[in-house]
């Protein structure tokens, strides 16, 4: 009888000319951590990660810029966009949550004097978010991939509903806006190695581009 591993091996395509291999490891979607940063006072931001309920992921998109050509149009990617991202929280009896919103919502505009921030600055925070091993207890958890999320407030604050009709929790959803994100494999914090999009971009051919690469082509129909 075949040993087992060689069974599982097979169950997946096989590359052109190479032997099966086993599926890796995929990232689970409910192993994961979300940190902030000087998000409300700032005192008491671990109350949020243990009250997330689930969140969405960065998501980019570059402008298109058209250039008109003879005969034809080619494309280039234009400034890109962080796209505001979601996180949905378990509102606890205590009102540790949303004191905390609260307080993020204050500092980005005073309600009752209805007095803005003199910088943003003042109110923008910075976020975690982590994809784990399912390590947990006396087995520390090793980080797989980090996103690193900077100049972020709150676009939008939904509290949501109550229903005499219903068992659920009561749940209070962030739409958050960010200006820059980092993805890390979070192996060394700010340090860990970036492993995005764009790394090694801007090679040609095979080299880093020096200051004598001038007026480079689009690179369509090159070759």
């Amino acid at each position: 009888m075949a040993a087992a591993s060689l069974q599982l091996s097979n169950l997946s395509v096989k590359p052109d000319g190479q032997e099966n291999q086993g599926l890796l490891m995929p990232k689970l979607q409910f192993r994961f951590r979300m940190t902030f940063f000087n998000f409300g006072l700032g005192d008491n931001d671990l109350q949020l990660t243990r009250q997330v309920i689930d969140l969405s992921r960065p998501n980019l998109s570059f402008a298109k810029i058209t250039l008109p050509v003879y005969n034809s149009t080619l494309y280039m990617a234009g400034k890109h966009t962080w796209q505001p991202m979601t996180v949905n929280l378990r509102d606890d009896a205590g009102g540790n949550v949303s004191r905390l919103v609260g307080e993020q919502l204050q500092k980005q505009l005073d309600f009752v004097e209805q007095a803005s921030a003199a910088a943003a600055s003042d109110y923008k925070f910075a976020a975690y978010i982590d994809i784990l091993d399912g390590g947990n207890g006396s087995y520390d958890a090793n980080i797989l991939e980090r996103w690193e999320l900077y100049g972020c407030y709150l676009e939008s604050v939904n509290w949501n509903t109550l229903n005499y009709g219903t068992s659920e929790d009561v749940r209070i959803a962030l739409t958050i806006q960010f200006d820059n994100a980092v993805q890390s494999d979070g192996s060394d914090g700010l340090d860990g190695a970036p492993s995005g999009v764009g790394i090694g971009a801007g090679s040609i051919n095979g080299r880093q581009p020096t200051s004598g690469d001038v007026g480079l082509s689009t690179g369509v129909g090159e070759g």
